[in-house]
């Protein structure tokens, strides 16, 4: 059959004309409203078993507008309902309630069924419901014979349970209800059979019985009971194995796509063989396979097409082994590719229904047309039916219908409905009315306004009623009607006005915006370290929106603080009287209103009080954590072992932590990474561990001021190797070019990674083509597929192995082949100029096959060709305007009024531009002017005041005049104001002051046809008995704003002139700085001017850190756009970024930070990437030695030092004094020295001693030449002063007694002190 040309031409034609469809919001209110035809919401399902016991519900649920009536069919005729009374219908539903418990019969109601809801603007239909009753015979009476089978033969015993719907399950029991056991030997087949792969003596039973339990009433029937007897030899002979199921050598399998796929193999043998399953050119599909009933079962589950092919199953013992081979044939019932959606349009609108399905093989599209199949009605020229699509063009009201797709194979079949409603509704604006929205500054807020209607409304917004349409800037328009303000000012408050607009009407709402001041903690808590016992005040100052309910809570340790009797909260302040240990902690103060909130955070330390009088001056210091000590590795095992250590010296601050760290030498060496964590009460930890890793571990302590230094390390602990458990992730396919794609993933880590020789298999097929898979290994993360068609879909897989074997089957991933150029522009054109700066675009969408990729935007290009007013040079340069995805409509803002443009469309894939359209060109209309240029003013003498000023830059059409508006004031007090209409030409202005004391306000403006524009505003200068405004201080930043600026000026210092400050108020576009002086001795004229400067970089970053938090501050005269980022970067070279908006207060709080650690910041610009400051370097405090003074430097430390030192000196010099008057005193120690028969020793064992100087002691040491060799000290005094009690006579000589025995630690005092102190010579003096 030939396709005629001419069809296929006004096919395309009418694809290129589509547009998209209209969407009904979910509001009760436009659902009450609108018809709408039936759709079906519930129904029972296609097969349908139902309980003989129970009622019967054929269920049958639709909405619709008016409210559909129901009928039903059976076996395909119409089903008079109100002839059964046992049949009736559910109130308000269509299901079907048949009275079983009043009598009927189930049987008599089997059939099949199909529901239609109708009204007036359709029907839809249910699928076919089959209605059949549950059935469970009773198992036929029968004489079984005994079974008599020799020892080690097979044995079926077969099970036959009656036809029962739905099938019973099937199991065997004994007499007494106990289960049969099963095992590799003996087990139950899928049919319900006992198979015996071979018969033992002790399997004689007389009790085997088959039993059979149905679904509803889970009542068991039970089969008369097989008598086994076993005829037993001397020796049961081995044999090879045979198949009980399936029989012979091969089979074949039907299984439909998304089942499940059961496969079974039963072997009879001596030994019991063992059944391994196989598939021909292939692996399992281990992801979804699962092996039951001890092997002899293999299940696929949802299966797919690839899981076709041949299976075989082997049998083997020691004896041999057979095989049989399973032929798999996977078909699909159909299932869909594209379900028809409901579509909604506008009158002359145009629209398609698209039906696509699949299954093997192919299904059949039959469509109807409320519940009528189409080619019996009569032909409609507002549709037109292509295959698959129903094509509807310029639809009118009364097209509204329901239309049914039928799509059906030899396997079953699917149905949809899906309406095509025509609807003609004038705007409405949804959502509550006058709402009003609280929003705090420099916040993003959006403001909500949801529309409806048909056709599709245009939504403006407009703010104070007044002003062009806001979109652009720091407005956004959503699609939905929502408009965002991404940084929202004190300007920004007022009243917002959203307008929907369609050709049948128009529809408003009112929206009140607030601007709120944010809630900051100008003062917050510090952190504090007392003693037990005192008194603490943390404080908490808070500056919040005055119109706001503030309320201002504590939290301890992150929960809430309940006030106790201990406590007082004086303002915002908290006070704690008496504190103890319990009391301890983090403390945050929360400063919450309903809109937003703020906190900060403080640590108290609690110390004991000192209660040793000799050590004053001491104090606990504070500091990280020793590293742990003694790594040992215990409890060895292949994927965990167990790490033990010795935590170190905590320094005086409980260590609240360990962290595990781990490093290997085979991917990463030198490299630590966290493993694990675990409390401060704890020193051993259980570590799981991944294959084919070597293991190296170390240990470091955390304690509130930081983390220790790590251990050393412990030693090497080897796992063995292993098959990846995990395939590698974020896979992408994505072309470079039009005729490839490129694979990506990400690669394993060394921990992932279990073996050696990672590599991947890669595998690709183009997507709904069944074609075989091509495959490839790579050892990177990327390979590359050639030669592809232009952006085709593929499935992708990518599965780990290494030579341990292969990871999991991988999950399939769609990825595009290469995009191409679009190849069709935009058509079919439509512009609607909405005012003087916008307007309205529509067009048809291109043919999703001309994209050739994915469609990113449709753009438009415009440029602006001259201006309706003589002698106005314009630029034509070419701007553009992006409608974000597949859209049909749109709107170009930010136009000069009064000009002439040209525009064209392309549409715009991932690859680039298509072709361009035809260029449209339009005219914008008159607009409001800019405001006039050059407003200054003098005043010659006390009686006049001079007004002068230039035309403005953009007058946007043509002037009409100017309006002047002034008003004399004195302080506070403000006249009546006077308005003049001056003529277009006029440039000047001559105004007679009332009195010389006044100062006046003027406003001036610009007009055209359309109205007033931008107002320039100034005032007159300050007189000298008048106080002029505060200044802006030098270091006060002035944000670069676009909105109207207020600037005072600072008055200069010269003596000799009288300076006044004059301010005004203007527009100031970024990097402008609006100066306004003027000096009243020289009477020059004042000068709105604006200054363009473009100073050289400037930062001035300060920071105040505290240990747990800094505050930084910057200046800056650089523009930084809307959103400022402030990094820091800790000594472990952790990053953090925090946002700031770029027009709120230039300061932010880092909090959380680590005490003792220091820091690097810096400020840059998120939109602007080389604006940034230079990193400046901070160090956090300790935490706990804020308070802690150097006792070194104290006073009373001193003087203490002094009085020890005079006392030194005293006894050193009485220690001289007393040697010059005693003379020296020989000494022999009695302990060593035997005694001469010169010594005269006294009865007690006391000696005494001779005043010869000269004479030496017995025993002492005597150098060669014949002198006595000298101690370490010349006087002895230092040896009595330990002695026992000693005494002085009358000539001044000590007589000493030394007491034989000593205490061994006085001994040894003794001996390594034998220098003279002043401590002893104080002892020999006493």
């Amino acid at each position: 059959m030939k396709s005629h040309p001419g069809l296929w031409i006004s096919f395309i034609i009418l694809i290129l004309q589509l547009v998209c469809a209209i969407k009904v919001p979910q509001d009760p209110t436009i659902e009450r409203d609108l018809y709408q035809p039936p759709t079906i919401t519930k129904e029972s399902e296609k097969n349908y078993i139902v309980d003989p016991r129970d009622n019967i519900n054929i269920e049958c649920e639709a909405t619709g507008n008016p409210f559909p009536t129901f009928t039903w069919t059976r076996n395909g005729k119409f089903y008079n309902v109100a002839k059964d009374p046992k049949v009736s219908f559910r109130r308000r539903s269509g299901t079907l309630v048949i009275d079983i418990y009043g009598g009927g019969r189930p049987e008599d109601y089997e059939g099949e069924y199909q529901c239609f809801a109708r009204n007036r603007h359709g029907t839809a239909l249910s699928n076919k419901i089959v209605l059949q009753v549950s059935r469970s015979p009773l198992w036929p009476k029968e004489n079984l014979d005994p079974v008599v089978v020799n020892e080690g033969a097979s044995l079926i015993l077969q099970c036959n349970p009656p036809p029962s719907l739905p099938p019973p399950v099937i199991f065997w029991m004994s007499s007494s209800m106990e289960p049969i056991a099963q095992n590799r030997r003996v087990s139950q087949g899928l049919n319900g059979d006992l198979y015996f792969s071979n018969v033992l003596r002790e399997d004689a039973h007389t009790d085997y019985s088959c039993n059979a339990r149905s679904h509803f009433t889970h009542t068991i029937q039970q089969k008369n009971a097989y008598t086994l007897k076993v005829l037993t030899t001397r020796g049961v002979p081995e044999r090879i194995p045979t198949f009980l199921l399936p029989m012979g050598t091969s089979s074949t399998k039907l299984v439909l796509r998304d089942e499940d796929l059961l496969l079974e193999c039963i072997a009879s043998g001596v030994p019991t063989p063992e059944i391994m399953w196989y598939k021909k050119g292939g692996e399992l599909p281990n992801q979804k396979l699962k092996f039951e009933n001890f092997n002899k079962t293999l299940r696929i589950s949802r299966v797919s097409e690839e899981d076709s092919g041949e299976y075989f199953c082997q049998a083997s013992n020691r004896m041999g082994s057979i095989r049989h081979t399973i032929t798999v044939r996977v078909k699909a019932a159909p299932f869909w590719l594209d379900k028809p959606k409901d579509l909604i349009l506008a009158p002359g609108e145009n629209g398609r229904l698209v039906c696509r399905a699949n299954g093997n093989p192919k299904p059949t599209i039959q469509w109807m047309m409320n519940g009528e199949p189409i080619l019996a009605t009569e032909p409609n020229p507002n549709f037109e039916v292509a295959g698959d699509t129903i094509i509807f063009r310029e639809v009118q009201s009364g097209n509204s219908a329901v239309f049914q797709c039928n799509a059906s194979n030899a396997h079953g079949y699917l149905l949809a409905n899906a309406f095509i409603n025509i609807l003609d509704v004038p705007s409405r604006v949804l959502g509550p009315r006058n709402q009003l929205i609280r929003v705090i500054e420099y916040n993003r807020t959006q403001l909500d306004c949801p529309f409806f209607g048909s056709p599709i409304p245009t939504l403006r917004w407009f703010k104070n009623g007044q002003g062009s349409n806001l979109d652009g800037g720091n407005y956004r328009v959503h699609e939905n009607g929502t408009l965002e303000i991404s940084v929202v000012r004190k300007e920004d408050q007022g009243k917002y006005t959203c307008v929907a607009t369609n050709i049948l009407g128009n529809a408003e709402n009112t929206v009140r915006l607030e601007v709120k001041e944010p809630t900051r903690i100008i003062k917050g808590p510090e952190d504090q370290i007392a003693k037990r016992g005192t008194t603490v005040r943390l404080d908490c100052r808070v500056r919040s929106d005055p119109t706001l309910r503030l309320m201002v809570t504590w939290m301890k340790d992150d929960t809430q603080l309940h006030i106790g009797s201990r406590m007082s909260k004086e303002g915002d302040a908290l006070t704690i009287f008496g504190v103890a240990e319990r009391d301890q902690g983090a403390y945050t103060c929360v400063a919450r209103t309903e809109l937003d909130q703020d906190f900060a955070k403080a640590y108290l330390t609690i110390q004991e009080s000192s209660t040793s009088p000799t050590s004053p001056l001491t104090s606990e210091q504070r500091d990280k954590p020793d590293p742990p000590m003694d790594l040992e590795l215990t409890d060895l095992a292949e994927r965990s072992v167990r790490l033990t250590w010795t935590p170190g010296d905590d320094n005086n601050s409980p260590i609240t932590g360990f962290i595990i760290q781990f490093e290997e030498n085979r991917y990463q060496p030198g490299t630590w990474h966290n493993l694990a964590s675990v409390p401060g009460n704890v020193n051993s930890a259980l570590l799981r561990l991944s294959p084919y890793v070597n293991y190296q571990f170390r240990v470091l302590a955390l304690n509130d001021l930081g983390s220790s230094m790590p251990s050393p390390s412990s030693e090497r602990y080897q796992t063995n190797g292993s098959p990846p458990e995990v395939n590698p992730g974020d896979i992408r396919g994505a072309g470079t070019r039009k005729d490839n794609m490129e694979i990506t993933w990400t690669a394993l880590n060394s921990t992932q990674a279990y073996g050696p020789n990672l590599r991947y298999i890669v595998k690709w097929r183009q997507r709904h083509t069944g074609e075989p898979w091509s495959n490839v290994t790579v050892w990177t993360n990327k390979h590359v597929v050639w030669n592809t068609p232009v952006y085709t879909p593929y499935e992708i897989r990518v599965q780990a192995e290494n030579e341990f074997g292969r990871a999991p089957e991988p999950g399939t991933v769609i990825g595009y082949s290469g995009e191409d150029y679009p190849k069709a522009a935009p058509t079919d054109i439509k512009l609607r100029v909405m005012n003087s700066t916008a307007i309205s675009l529509q067009w048809t969408r291109v043919a999703p096959a001309s994209v050739q990729g994915s469609l990113v935007e449709y753009r438009a290009y415009y440029w602006r060709e001259n201006s309706l007013l003589r002698g106005i040079w314009v630029s034509r340069k070419k701007l553009q305007q992006s409608f974000i995805g597949d859209r049909v409509r749109g709107i170009v803002s930010f136009l000069i009024p009064y000009s002439n443009y040209k525009i064209y469309m392309v549409a715009v894939n991932g690859r680039g531009d298509g072709p361009k359209s035809d260029i449209k060109e339009f005219t914008t209309p008159e607009g409001v002017p800019s405001q006039p240029k050059n407003f200054r003013f003098y005043d010659p003498n006390r009686e006049l005041i001079i007004l002068e000023w230039s035309p403005p830059e953009h007058p946007n059409g043509n002037l009409t005049g100017y309006s002047l508006r002034y008003q004399a004031f004195n302080g506070s007090r403000f006249a009546r104001p006077v308005v003049e209409i001056l003529s277009p030409n006029q440039t000047k202005y001559t105004l007679t002051r009332t009195d010389p004391i006044s100062r006046y306000r003027f406003t001036l403006s610009a007009r055209t046809q359309v109205g007033a524009g931008e107002v320039v505003t100034a005032d007159t200068p300050l007189k000298q008995d008048e106080v002029p405004p505060t200044s802006v201080p030098p270091t006060s930043p002035v944000p670069v704003t676009d909105a109207p600026t207020e600037i005072p000026t600072v008055p200069p210092t010269t003596p000799s002139a009288t300076t006044t400050v004059l301010t005004t108020t203007i527009t100031a576009r970024p990097t402008t700085t609006t100066v306004l002086t003027t000096t009243a001795t020289e009477s020059l004229a004042t000068t709105v001017a604006s200054i363009l400067e473009i100073a050289p970089e400037h930062w001035d970053i300060k920071i105040s850190p505290n240990s747990h938090w800094a505050n930084i501050t910057w200046v800056y005269n650089v523009q930084m756009g809307s959103e400022v980022m402030v990094e820091y970067i800790d000594s472990n070279n952790m990053s953090r970024i925090l946002p700031v908006r770029g027009h709120a207060p230039t300061s932010i709080q880092l909090s959380d930070l680590v005490p003792g650690m220091t820091y690097r910041v810096r400020v840059y610009s998120q939109e602007h990437h080389s604006v940034t400051s230079p990193f400046v370097t901070f160090e956090t405090n300790s935490a706990y030695t804020k308070n802690q003074v150097d006792i070194a430097t104290q006073g009373w430390f001193i003087g203490l030092m002094c009085a020890v030192a005079l006392l030194v000196l005293i006894l050193l010099i009485v220690c001289f004094i007393k040697r010059s008057r005693g003379g020296k005193y020989p000494v022999r120690e009695k302990k060593e020295v035997a005694l001469g028969p010169d010594d005269q020793k006294d009865e007690d064992g006391s000696f005494d001693y001779s005043d010869e100087d000269n004479k030496p002691l017995q025993g002492s040491q005597t150098s060669i030449d014949g002198t006595i060799k000298q101690q370490e000290s010349d006087d002895s005094l230092v040896d009595y002063g330990e002695g026992g009690e000693g005494q002085f006579n009358e000539d001044g000589s000590f007589i000493g007694q030394y007491t034989v025995k000593k205490d061994k630690d006085e001994t040894e005092g003794n001996e390594s002190s034998e220098a003279t102190s002043p401590v002893n010579a104080i002892y020999s003096l006493a």
